[in-house]
């Protein structure tokens, strides 16, 4: 049963660890890490406060997406997670760029979607972070989209395994725009923030700056696409008309015979 000091509903380890699902032994190891700030001693005993619970949702959450308590760590530290209301912006900013909702499906129905292989194909999806193997031949699709990118250029008559060479690739670029944008709000937003003292007032315009940045960087990505994409085909295909009209040149003429 939780005790009110100052206020607030404190609990001893053991009954967050009972409200939170979390053993006390997985407790004691995320404060040896620096993951869980220490409880408040009182009378020889440790009390923890709701932002404690708090912070154990969120890393179980990351968690149960795969991410290692070492990045988790570093998130926390990054924006000096010490309070609930950090805890709720890390939350906030994750929903605001989550991945789609995943879903389970079937080798068999796999196998009609892309056809049949040896495995090899369906390993490397999971290398890739596509696919995860839940047992019982059925497997998670973490990305049902890309998953479905993959599907539609099978279906134009493109390999599979050159679907997931694009999808590979795109994936490694994606990777470094997003290092930019993460790089852009954490100097230009949550620093100036941060050292200004988080003041409770600002929170509001920090979570709508958050979600105008998610919508220009979306439209600032298709906008770079397209600039890209059509500059390449310029030069793609300038360059192949340009080597058909030198080989046609340099083609030997037949001669034609005289008119009478």
């Amino acid at each position: 049963m939780a005790t009110e000091l100052d206020g607030v509903e404190w609990q001893t380890i053991d009954e967050l660890a009972r409200t939170s699902g979390v053993t006390v032994r997985n407790i004691r190891a995320y404060q040896a890490r620096g993951l869980l700030p220490p409880p408040q001693v009182k009378a020889r005993t440790g009390y923890y406060r709701p932002g404690h619970e708090a912070r154990l949702e969120l890393i179980k959450e990351l968690q149960g997406e795969g991410v290692k308590l070492d990045t988790i760590k570093k998130l926390l530290d990054t924006t000096g997670g010490s309070t609930e209301q950090v805890v709720h912006f890390i939350r906030t900013v994750r929903e605001l760029f989550a991945p789609e909702d995943r879903q389970i499906v079937h080798a068999e129905e796999l196998g009609e979607r892309f056809g049949k292989d040896d495995g090899s194909l369906l390993k490397r999806a999971q290398k890739m972070d596509l696919l995860r193997d839940v047992g019982d031949d059925q497997y998670e699709e973490i990305s049902p989209q890309l998953m479905g990118v993959a599907q539609s250029m099978v279906g134009m008559g493109i390999p599979l395994t050159r679907s997931l060479d694009v999808v590979e690739q795109l994936r490694k670029h994606a990777d470094g725009i997003a290092k930019i944008y993460v790089e852009l709000f954490l100097g230009e937003v949550w620093r100036p923030f941060d050292d200004s003292g988080r003041p409770e007032d600002q929170w509001p315009k920090l979570y709508q700056t958050i979600e105008e940045l998610r919508e220009v960087s979306v439209q600032a990505m298709l906008a770079v696409l397209r600039l890209a994409v059509a500059e390449r085909v310029d030069v793609t295909f300038g360059r192949d008309i340009v080597r058909n009209v030198r080989t046609s040149s340099s083609a030997p003429k037949t001669q034609q015979e005289p008119s009478e």
